[in-house]
């Protein structure tokens, strides 16, 4: 199920920045991590030792949920992204960051997108919602602001949520479950954690560069799913 050490496509070096992040995340997010994430990691087996074979994640995420995982080599831009979520496939980037971007990387990465996305892409939910992101974005022509919202709507869950889980905060977020940077920002008392409200989330601005401003906190679980009826009426009615 793992590559090697000598695997043709990672190094040694890639298999430390990888070990020592997974070290890093596992610490960090206990008890901080949503319970999708956490069953999701069991039942991949991610491990710290080595690096996760791309394709056979693949197919357990195909058993799970439909998705598929498509290896890539860089980021893509949003329509080519919005692309691949209708088909209920997720760009992996293939490479992983050097040990000077341990706490924050500005673009997604090969641990970015393995550990922070892939466990949550098991669960049911979450799995449905993107799907309907990709297919209400290549619903909208071009140019269209509504393809900019539903941007916005993707950055503040799938990359930067957090859920109310049993009185506690818990993230869901790739962008969160990724960095050690991203999260001590998070959790930090002074940071805007306002409840989630689909209106006010569509109009907020991205922010990929650095840390955000604010962090959006979904009230239940159930509330990621819900929220697609009330978006298709609101573009409906755009």
């Amino acid at each position: 199920m793992f590559t090697k050490l000598n695997s043709p496509n990672t190094t040694a070096q890639d298999q430390l920045v990888w070990k020592i992040l997974f070290d890093r995340q596992t610490a960090l997010l206990h008890r901080r991590a949503a319970p999708a994430f956490n069953q999701g990691v069991a039942e991949l087996g991610l491990r710290r030792e080595v690096i996760p074979d791309i394709n056979e994640l693949s197919a357990k995420v195909f058993g799970h949920t439909g998705w598929e995982l498509a290896p890539v080599g860089r980021p893509f831009e949003p329509a080519a992204f919005f692309e691949l979520l209708a088909e209920r496939r997720f760009p992996v980037v293939t490479r992983i960051r050097p040990m000077h971007s341990f706490d924050f990387s500005p673009e997604p990465d090969l641990f970015h997108d393995l550990f922070g996305h892939v466990p949550m892409l098991l669960d049911e939910g979450l799995a449905d919602f993107l799907h309907m992101l990709g297919q209400a974005y290549q619903a909208q022509p071009v140019g269209s602001p509504a393809r900019e919202q539903l941007w916005a709507l993707y950055f503040f869950t799938a990359e930067f949520g957090l859920l109310q889980h049993e009185g506690q905060l818990r993230l869901y977020g790739a962008g969160l479950l990724s960095s050690a940077g991203e999260i001590h920002h998070c959790v930090n008392e002074n940071t805007p954690r306002p409840v989630f409200d689909l209106a006010t989330v569509l109009r907020t601005p991205v922010t990929g560069t650095r840390y955000q401003n604010q962090y959006f906190v979904l009230p239940a679980w159930e509330q990621l799913t819900e929220c697609v009826d009330e978006l298709a009426g609101m573009l409906a009615g755009a």
